[in-house]
């Protein structure tokens, strides 16, 4: 039985929950290679509730420090928006100085590493993550477009540098198939110990959603798919109608009945939180997921004309060209559009929902 601790926290008052996070998951740092990732979207202020919060990643760091010594690494490869821009993202959310001089560009050092060729034969995999004795993930309480929601496992897909991301959400061509790629990656190198700030989450139209909600805890585990299957059921969701944990479970990577999940702390619904457009009642059963993600004509971008910069980058970072400029506001071609969700994740204004 897997155990997923839910301890109340604030910014200012994280290290308790730290603490006993590293207490009910032991691990052994010492003399080790630890790698620790924070979920960075992008370069964002800390306000914006988009990546981890410094304050989190640095009581883990102290953590870490305290329990050594280790030779500690912090880093991550930031979604599109943020290729060769990895030190500059850092330094904007103040992950760099939460680093405490750890920080390590992992994007510039990566191996080749065998994959499943349904989607690619290889995919590069950072020097890091490969080197770590300890791997402990960092991920954010967030809702996302895709896979409803983005936690645990969703985070990492971060390991991975650069463009290759774009490459295989092109791979997968369907929202399904994306979902379990994104378990393929995850189960490349499984984090030893998740730490989540659920301080302040985000609902709505995640990852990247203006819509913000205080929820005032600290999540651990050292099982990803019993704490996303909590974090499902805490945003309104129900674990087993997500593909994702389906996919999980079926290559025994965990868990997400509740059933068997031991909570440390209370566990409950957080009331009237907003799921994005394929989340909620879209997923009222499995044949409905299904049938809903294989299709390519409920959802495509759209641009808010009061938002919209006409800056291109959603144009620049579609992996298939389906987006083209057009009276400086973007417009898709919906055939050639494999609802990947880049855009609207990479947009700096937010300025793209899924309709």
């Amino acid at each position: 039985m897997s155990t997923v601790m839910i301890h109340p926290a604030t910014y200012a008052t994280v290290q308790p929950a730290v603490a006993k996070a590293f207490a009910l998951f032991p691990l052994d740092l010492k003399g080790k290679n630890v790698l620790i990732k924070p979920n960075l979207l992008r370069g964002s202020a800390p306000e914006e509730g988009v990546v981890t919060h410094p304050a989190v990643l640095r009581a883990v760091v102290d953590q870490v420090e305290r329990m050594g010594p280790a030779v500690i690494v912090v880093g991550d490869n930031p979604g599109l928006f943020g290729y060769g821009a990895n030190e500059a993202c850092f330094k904007q959310t103040g992950l760099m100085e939460a680093a405490k001089g750890y920080y390590r560009n992992i994007g510039n050092d990566s191996r080749g590493v065998a994959f499943n060729p349904q989607y690619l034969p290889q995919v590069s995999l950072s020097q890091a993550v490969l080197d770590a004795d300890v791997i402990i993930s960092l991920p954010k309480f967030k809702t996302h477009g895709l896979t409803v929601v983005t936690g645990a496992i969703k985070n990492s897909y971060g390991l991975l540098p650069g463009a290759q991301k774009a490459k295989l959400h092109k791979a997968a061509g369907s929202p399904q198939r994306f979902q379990e790629l994104v378990v393929e990656v995850f189960a490349l190198r499984v984090p030893d110990l998740f730490i989540m700030d659920a301080i302040v989450g985000m609902e709505g139209n995640g990852p990247a959603s203006p819509d913000l909600r205080h929820i005032g805890l600290i999540l651990a585990s050292d099982n990803a798919v019993a704490m996303d299957a909590v974090v499902a059921h805490m945003m309104g969701c129900e674990p087993e109608r997500l593909p994702f944990l389906q996919k999980a479970r079926q290559i025994g990577l965990g868990d997400f009945d509740l059933g068997k999940i031991q909570i440390e702390g209370h566990l409950s619904r957080i009331p009237d939180f907003k799921l994005p457009a394929m989340g909620g009642t879209a997923i009222a059963s499995n044949r409905a997921v299904q049938e809903f993600l294989h299709s390519k004509t409920i959802l495509r971008p759209k641009a808010d004309p009061a938002l919209c910069t006409a800056c291109g980058t959603c144009v620049e970072q579609c992996p298939v060209d389906a987006l083209s400029m057009n009276e400086d506001i973007p417009q898709v071609d919906a055939d050639t559009c494999i609802t990947c969700f880049c855009c609207q994740e990479m947009c700096p204004e937010k300025a793209i929902a899924l309709q």
